[in-house]
């Protein structure tokens, strides 16, 4: 069972053993400063060994003085004005302590050095894109499901692709010969004006055709034709491909959350990325 989404009074928290964390999705400011101190009753209940935080740069000062640290920040991402914030506490010595450590570092010193963007002409003839519908969602799971082993959200249910279709969520996909074989998403926040480029799946048979690279550029135009402000990740740090595809399109580095995420079966290091997409169109487009 995937792990569950609730509120807490009007904020809104992820939990479960599957990424055994709490994650403070959206925090509300009327809940500060008490939401802390539920959240830690709640990490004791379950006995999680980790809380993850996503908050405005107000808020940081009361989760700083509860032994919360900075893991990376987000420049204007509520309303393209105010920063956010990725803040953790730890509860497990083994949780906090950076696995892999030489291997991310190199990964991500080779993505920075890869930021020299050309020009990508498109996808060749045999393969078709276009944003996925409501009646894609079952062929849509069965991909994330070969995929991935395991994911912090239940993707792989085609019930819940569609209900987040229904809500803040946009799909985008290739085919080839009428089969998806890649995919990933917008995860709107319309409020705040920014959004996760998330969701990324290619079939292994049809990797390094930058079928990701193609993806992420459209997303971004879909995203600024909606006024979309801010757009970020939070990439696997041991991926060379996702980390590369990023800061090719320009993205830029600004932190790593040890062990945050269950992805393919163990919890994972993760880096986030930005971009403002307040701008005008620049050379960076792809000409597609």
């Amino acid at each position: 069972m995937g792990d569950k989404i609730l509120k807490i009074g009007e904020s809104i928290v992820q939990h479960g053993k599957e990424n055994d964390r709490i994650y403070l999705m959206k925090l509300h400011k009327s809940d500060l400063p008490n939401i802390i101190s539920k959240l830690d009753e709640m990490s004791k209940k379950f006995f999680y060994t980790k809380i993850f935080a996503k908050v405005p740069s107000y808020a940081t000062k009361f989760f700083l003085n509860k032994n919360y640290i900075i893991e990376a920040h987000i420049p204007k991402f509520y309303k393209g004005k105010e920063d956010a914030f990725f803040m953790a506490k730890y509860f497990c010595k083994d949780r906090e302590a950076k696995k892999n450590k030489g291997k991310i570092n190199k990964i991500l010193k080779t993505a920075i050095q890869k930021d020299d963007y050309k020009k990508f002409s498109g996808l060749n003839k045999e393969f078709n894109y276009r944003k996925c519908r409501l009646e894609d969602a079952a062929d849509m799971a069965r991909l994330y499901d070969k995929v991935f082993e395991t994911y912090p959200f239940p993707i792989k249910d085609p019930n819940y692709i569609k209900e987040t279709m229904n809500e803040n969520v946009e799909y985008f996909g290739i085919w080839h010969k009428g089969n998806i074989i890649a995919l990933a998403s917008c995860e709107m926040d319309l409020k705040n004006l920014n959004v996760e480029m998330t969701d990324f799946a290619t079939l292994p048979e049809y990797r390094g055709n930058k079928f990701a690279l193609f993806l992420l550029n459209k997303m971004e135009q879909s995203m600024r034709k909606r006024g979309i402000k801010t757009a970020y990740t939070i990439a696997r740090s041991i991926s060379y491909a996702m980390n590369i595809t990023f800061s090719k399109l320009g993205y830029i580095y600004t932190g790593t959350l040890t062990k945050n995420t269950n992805i393919s079966g163990d919890l994972e290091t993760m880096n986030v990325w930005y971009k403002s997409l307040n701008q005008e169109e620049n050379d960076m487009e792809c000409v597609i």
